[in-house]
């Protein structure tokens, strides 16, 4: 029996690529600050070392706080919140 990774990304990233080459990040994707209270949209790009989970791609979420460089984010899906720590690459403002 082979050992393998069932990872985040493992066996269905196909439909997820909507291009070939991989998107280009500059200084001011990755320095980007925001406040506590402002309405922010999850967008994954870029680095897939610490990419959020895609069910929250797209997703509107207010900054509860700032962790390290990362932001402590909560989103409502349906009547749950959930609370989610994503760097600031991944966050657009809504």
């Amino acid at each position: 029996m082979s050992m393998r990774s069932h990872g985040l990304f493992v066996g269905k990233t196909r439909h997820l690529a909507r291009h070939h080459k991989p998107s280009r990040l500059s200084v001011r994707h990755v320095i980007k600050s925001f406040s506590v209270g402002d309405r922010v949209a999850i967008i994954p790009k870029g680095n897939q070392k610490n990419i959020p989970h895609p069910r929250y791609r797209g997703r509107i979420g207010r900054v509860v706080e700032k962790r390290g460089s990362a932001y402590v984010v909560e989103v409502k899906i349906m009547s749950a919140k959930r609370t989610l720590v994503v760097p600031s690459l991944h966050l657009d403002k809504a």
